[in-house]
């Protein structure tokens, strides 16, 4: 199977740089006029399926807001994730999994071996454990073609304490993480399946991200408060390799599939002529 890496850069070409969300909580169903129960979920789901999943290069559902509905909400997800595959869209599954040994290994499994029914293209995780304890999931990511984006530089204000500090050998703990997944990414050719989570609301970093040779998704646009404009800062040089995402500023404009649609269109246009001119 293709990496990862060459199906998003293609995805990327192809359909432009966008990474739509789903995020089906409370509020959201209720501003759709949708219970807050199972049937009110797999309608959500089904609609932004239906609305973006033919059009937009990565969906990414949070896996969470499925969860929190038992056994029947996975399912949805699972029915979600198979009609994502049939759109043609690669499927990003936000999930932030991350364990030690055999436990962060059977996560690996759950999501990124082609016989579990939560079979996606690539996954978030969590490397506080240390990125080398992802290691599993690396590996099953590369032996089916998968791919894994790591939390580096994150939006909310509490990560900071985290991030920033700053290790023995000088570095912050992100650019450690930031280092890490660039050896990961070396000498892959046309961009490397191991990703970095940057927030898109952090303004000027301090962080050196030039040698990553991986996806940086950009979550935090729109409705968070970050715009197109803002990636510039974020990222400068390296916002060839940027896979912008939105949620809620695309959501919001839902249930009607066609103003679903042209939201994302608005959000990809602006994010083109930002991306354009890198």
């Amino acid at each position: 199977m293709e990496s990862f890496g060459t199906r998003l850069h293609r995805a990327m070409a192809e359909r432009g740089p966008l990474c739509v969300g789903i995020d089906p909580h409370p509020g959201l169903l209720a501003r759709w006029g949708l219970p807050d129960d199972v049937d009110g979920l797999e309608r959500f789901a089904r609609i932004v399926v239906e609305a973006v999943g033919d059009r937009v290069a990565v969906v990414k559902p949070q896996s969470a807001f499925f969860e929190r509905f038992g056994a029947r909400g996975v399912g949805i997800l699972e029915s979600t994730i198979r009609q994502l595959r049939e759109c043609g869209s690669l499927v990003l599954l936000d999930v932030k999994r991350g364990d030690i040994g055999s436990t962060v290994a059977a996560y690996a499994a759950a999501y990124l071996d082609p016989s579990s029914p939560l079979y996606v293209d690539a996954v978030t995780a969590s490397p506080y454990l240390g990125v080398g304890s992802l290691a599993p999931m690396f590996e099953l990511a590369r032996t089916h073609g998968g791919g894994v984006f790591v939390l580096a530089l994150t939006s909310n204000p509490e990560g900071a304490q985290v991030q920033r500090a700053v290790a023995a050998d000088g570095r912050t703990v992100a650019q450690t993480v930031i280092d890490e997944i660039s050896q990961l990414n070396a000498g892959a050719e046309p961009l490397g399946s191991f990703g970095l989570v940057v927030g898109a609301t952090i303004g000027e970093t301090g962080h050196d991200l030039s040698d990553v040779n991986g996806p940086l998704l950009a979550p935090g646009l729109g409705a968070q408060g970050a715009t197109a404009a803002d990636l510039r800062t974020v990222f400068g040089s390296s916002l060839p390799a940027v896979l912008p995402s939105y949620s809620r500023e695309v959501l919001n404009a839902g249930p009607d599939p066609a103003a679903l649609r042209a939201a994302a269109d608005r959000a990809q246009a602006e994010c083109r002529g930002v991306l354009a001119v890198s």
